[in-house]
């Protein structure tokens, strides 16, 4: 299974890297745009939970909540993704690698063998069952997976993002091209 872990996790690093030299953005901060969205899904999924039940168990979510909020912008949202991509920045100038490649195998396997073995059951429940909340569970497990291979995978040197130097280069002809059809 180690082995699997490693060639996912290879694969992840040159999927970010290249999602890097397009945009610019580091695997840290992709993985904090995951997170992000799975903190949504996680919302989703309790709001739909809770829909139908009562008021004290509404009031109840909601308290759960406000503490959840409290908690994420007191822990997971107090350093900012720049300080997170300096710190990754100045491992990877100094040669070494990122420590969750080798601190997080253990839970990378284990979420992503609930990811296979689930599949079926969820998919299952989810077509005969009809119940939805068993598709945004497992999309919890698949999204705290990946989350888990971004963060384990080492960013490039920062550099120009090529699409946006692209997309930089293909305004300034359109604009020289009006000028040049409005000058008679």
């Amino acid at each position: 299974m180690t082995l699997i872990d490693s060639a996912i996790l290879n694969f992840t690093e040159s999927l970010c890297r290249r999602f890097q030299v397009l945009t610019g953005k580091t695997n840290v901060w992709l993985a904090v745009q995951l997170t992000n969205l799975s903190i949504i899904v996680y919302f989703v999924w309790a709001a739909m939970y809770f829909w139908n039940r009562d008021v004290g168990e509404r009031i109840a979510l909601g308290l759960f909540f406000a503490g959840l909020l409290y908690v994420l912008t007191q822990t997971t949202f107090k350093v900012s993704i720049e300080a997170h991509e300096n710190d990754a920045y100045r491992r990877v100038a100094t040669g070494l690698r990122n420590p969750r490649r080798i601190r997080d195998v253990q839970l990378r396997i284990s979420f992503l063998t609930l990811c296979v073995v689930l599949f079926y059951p969820i998919l299952f429940v989810y077509l005969y069952l009809r119940l939805p909340l068993a598709l945004l569970t497992y999309s919890l497990i698949v999204l705290t997976t990946v989350v888990l291979y971004v963060l384990a995978c080492d960013p490039l040197p920062p550099s120009a993002a090529k699409l946006v130097a692209w997309l930089r280069g293909l305004v300034p002809s359109r604009l020289a091209a009006s000028e040049s059809v409005r000058r008679p």
